[in-house]
């Protein structure tokens, strides 16, 4: 009897081991990396394809993805003004969303700019360069009569568009060698 009790109990500590030595082993997959910020000139503004964009409304993500909030920029386009691609990339889509014209633009670093309203020929699978008119602001279904949204997604993660304009927020990087411990002033 004492022999089934020691092996029951070894079988239920090494059981235990083994889950806790899964939930501790390091992940082997997890979320994509993000997209290297783009060199300042990459991107432009759609509305007029300079690095500065006249902004009616910023980016105002929620606090939890499924909240309320503003996830990208309004920028200043009256209906019939052109529209350009604000950076290289290929349409993945082109049509009506509840109404309103969108255009869809995958770019070549992997994010994606929502548009709209953009009215436009372009159909899916076309390139586009970056600055190519790629259509008109439209009047249908906004929530301004004369602006148009653009939103950027870095997976299924919104990023504040004008960031990508001057090439991202400035980071402070370390010259030395990982590693290698800093020098002190004797």
């Amino acid at each position: 009897m004492r022999r089934r009790t020691v092996h029951a109990v070894t079988g239920v500590v090494l059981a235990t081991a083994v889950v806790v030595a899964g939930l501790s082993r390091p992940a082997t997959s997890g979320p994509p990396a993000a997209a290297p910020w783009p060199a300042p000139g990459e991107w432009c503004a759609p509305a007029s394809c300079t690095a500065v964009a006249d902004v009616v409304r910023g980016f105002d993500p929620p606090l939890q993805d499924w909240l309320p909030g503003h996830r990208g920029v309004d920028v200043v386009a009256p209906p019939g003004t052109s529209v350009a691609a604000p950076a290289a990339g290929t349409v993945t889509f082109a049509g009506a969303v509840g109404g309103r014209p969108v255009l869809v633009l995958e770019h070549d670093d992997g994010r994606r700019s929502t548009l709209e309203p953009v009215e436009s020929d372009l159909v899916q699978g076309e390139t586009v360069a970056r600055g190519q008119v790629v259509g008109v602001a439209g009047t249908t279904g906004m929530h301004c009569s004369s602006c148009l949204h653009w939103g950027v997604r870095e997976d299924e993660v919104y990023v504040d568009p004008l960031l990508l304009l001057d090439g991202g927020p400035i980071v402070l990087l370390s010259t030395r060698p990982e590693g290698t411990p800093a020098r002190t002033r004797p």
